[in-house]
């Protein structure tokens, strides 16, 4: 299917990305699997080619470009290479902590870690589950609490993407247990600073070459200059940026599912059975006509929520509607992909294997894909009784 939404000036960036990803990543993909994280020197060179914060306003060191059709170049590319642990990476930095630090940072806070974080001198991560709190932020027991001008941070937190590399981490914590949804803030906090400590780097199903961690805060002392937006909105800040991180996840699914499609269909006109590529046989084309079909339907849909996302009328409900479908679609398509694979399809020599694994967290994080189906029948209730 043609596919109009990009133009010039992004074609212009997948060159470069790509140029940057067969030099850079595929080499040592192998590497950081094993060691579990991807090297520090890859981060650099992605900012030395500005592939990160593109976001970030050019007094920065960033492109001052938010338009997210820049971002979805880089995801595809990474995708092309089956990259999925350096793409997880580089979505929590550059569509989690960037915009945060955009949107809510002082102009202090911007001038002190946006260059670093946009030239890959810095890595940063964002912190909210808990071991007992995953979808239900308001669960969390990590608390913030005043001493004199500044706070006392404690607690932990857990499944934190770039939590080995982070230099700084965005920490969402409980600041007035008795004021709701409005005891909730954001801290900066610094992992040199005193009291901060990681945990083990979690072994994980898929994404294997990504550093996923606990982070420990032990007592921290917090200057008044950590807290990141308004105190007691904490929550509220997480809300009004879910839509981007939601749409993240399933741009993420789209591209990497398309990718194993792409893979499969080289693979089944190369393999051979019974005298002819498997790909000529019927179930075959079928199953590779029904993958075409659902996801020439889902760019669509992707496409035009990255679209809405760039004028603003993005939806919370409309980026559940995309995180679910595109992350549930992500793993029916390599599922088939491994089976249309055969015995090597298990193989971890092959990227569609690794694909499998590294598919099935999509539909869990940036919560899980029942919150978001509950998040879309609570709004459909909620028209139903407006027009009622």
């Amino acid at each position: 299917m043609r596919r109009d939404l990009f133009e010039a000036d992004h074609e212009a960036l997948r060159e470069t990305a790509r140029t940057f990803v067969e030099r850079e990543v595929v080499p040592h993909q192998d590497a950081w699997l094993e060691q579990g994280l991807v090297d520090r020197s890859a981060w650099l060179a992605a900012g030395a080619q500005g592939l990160l914060g593109i976001a970030a306003p050019a007094e920065h060191g960033g492109a001052g470009e938010r338009d997210y059709r820049y971002r979805m170049v880089l995801i595809e590319e990474f995708a092309r290479v089956g990259a999925a642990s350096f793409n997880a990476g580089t979505c929590a930095q550059d569509d989690l902590v960037v915009p945060y630090l955009m949107d809510l940072g002082t102009p202090e806070q911007r001038k002190a870690w946006l260059p670093q974080l946009v030239a890959g001198e810095a890595i940063g991560a964002l912190a909210m589950t808990e071991p007992g709190a995953g979808s239900d932020l308001q669960g969390i027991r990590t608390t913030a609490v005043r001493d004199g001008d500044g706070w006392r941070l404690s607690g932990s937190k857990t499944f934190i993407t770039n939590g080995i590399h982070a230099d700084v981490v965005i920490v969402f914590a409980r600041t007035d247990p008795d004021a709701g949804s409005r005891g909730y803030s954001l801290f900066l906090v610094e992992s040199a600073a005193e009291g901060f400590r990681r945990g083990r780097k979690l072994e994980k199903l898929g994404l294997r070459g990504n550093d996923t961690a606990e982070l420990f805060f032990d007592d921290i002392a917090l200057p008044a200059t950590a807290l990141l937006g308004t105190p007691g909105r904490g929550l509220g800040h997480l809300m009004e940026r879910l839509p981007l991180e939601r749409l993240s996840i399933g741009a993420t699914s789209y591209a990497f599912a398309r990718a194993a499609y792409d893979w499969t269909t080289e693979y089944v006109f190369e393999r051979k059975a019974f005298g002819q590529p498997i790909g000529d046989f019927q179930h075959t084309r079928f199953t590779l006509a029904e993958l075409s079909t659902e996801l020439d339907i889902a760019q669509v849909y992707v496409d035009r929520a990255v679209l809405a996302l760039n004028d603003g009328s993005l939806t919370p409900v409309d980026a559940a509607k995309a995180k679910w479908w595109l992350t549930d679609l992500h793993n029916r398509v390599v599922d088939r992909c491994v089976q249309l694979h055969g015995g090597y399809g298990y193989m971890l020599e092959y990227p569609i294997t690794r694909a499998y694994a590294d598919a099935r967290i999509q539909p869990i994080f940036g919560g899980t894909n029942e919150i978001m189906k509950e998040i879309i029948g609570r709004d459909l209730a909620r028209q139903h009784r407006t027009d009622g």
